[in-house]
């Protein structure tokens, strides 16, 4: 049996641990919008991707680095905090294109409870988009603020301050003090809000 180009990539995305088929086909034949987040280390991208025979179609892309030029964000752009925000930030941008529902689409990553990817479906959910989740799955109303990263900042700064300025170094340089980081998450959210009009 003569095996294809298509079928080699196929194949090959797989071993590399890349593509799920079966859960890529459940979600295509869904035929609703997929909510697609892809992290590296210090960024999140959320994109809303409809299903097309020819080709999926991108209707939004929300990177992390709009919560820093736009929003004000001094904070990492790879935490909990930062991938919540970009959920929202997602959300809110797909309600006002007129898009009201979609589903997740993690690809390969593990279904970790409370872990970024699962922030990021915190946000969605929070900006009032129609989102099918388990509550199980999502992180703590604390870690999503941040309070774990304020936590370990102060403790940190008192046990050895170098070490704290060499950790927190991104942090400080843009005039953030990590012990900070909830107050921050909160002007940055409220932010957010306000400019799509909404009031907490």
């Amino acid at each position: 049996m003569a095996h294809g180009p298509i079928y080699i990539v196929k194949y090959r995305r797989r071993r590399e641990n890349k593509t799920d088929y079966r859960k890529r086909l459940k979600l295509l034949k869904s035929r609703k919008l997929r909510l697609v987040v892809r992290k590296s280390l210090n960024n999140i991208q959320c994109q809303i991707v409809q299903y097309n025979k020819d080709g999926d179609k991108t209707l939004l892309t929300i990177h992390s680095k709009i919560l820093e030029k736009e929003f004000g964000w001094k904070g990492h752009r790879g935490n909990i905090p930062t991938a919540y925000l970009t959920g929202l930030l997602t959300g809110l941008e797909a309600k006002k294109k007129g898009i009201e529902e979609i589903i997740l689409d993690i690809g390969r990553y593990n279904k970790t409870k409370g872990n970024l990817l699962f922030a990021v479906l915190k946000g969605a959910i929070d900006s009032n988009i129609n989102i099918k989740y388990s509550e199980d799955l999502l992180p703590t109303d604390d870690r999503i603020k941040g309070e774990h990263i304020k936590k370990y900042a102060e403790l940190l700064k008192e046990k050895d301050e170098n070490l704290y300025k060499k950790q927190f170094s991104e942090y400080l340089k843009k005039g953030l003090e990590p012990e900070k980081i909830v107050q921050h998450f909160e002007e940055v959210k409220k932010n957010i809000l306000n400019k799509y009009g909404l009031e907490r």
